[in-house]
């Protein structure tokens, strides 16, 4: 995937969007899971095919990463990873993607 840089969250999850990335995909305890599909998935069946970092506009360190993943049986999507004390992602799992 090429290197864009985007000035706000939005405009890159609509981005990813057009690009077909249209599912989401959240961190929880054991999987993740794609919320539209409905499938649960282990790290190793996901590929990470690029991320894009975003600081907070008034906090520097309200920083959130979106990843652009797709799946070994086709599924594209995006996961959103907040740094602040409120997320709910399990951190360990994303760490483990390719």
């Amino acid at each position: 995937m090429e290197t864009q840089n985007f000035e706000t969250l939005s405009e890159a999850i609509n981005n990813l969007t057009q690009k077909g990335y249209t599912d989401n995909f959240v961190a929880e305890d054991t999987c993740i899971k794609a919320l539209y599909a409905k499938k649960e998935y282990q790290p190793e069946d996901l590929k990470v095919d690029g991320f894009y970092r975003f600081e907070g506009m008034t906090n520097p360190s309200d920083q959130s990463k979106l990843f652009a993943i797709s799946t070994n049986d086709g599924i594209k999507g995006t996961l959103t990873m907040s740094y602040s004390a409120n997320h709910s992602q399990n951190i360990e799992l994303i760490k483990q993607l390719k």
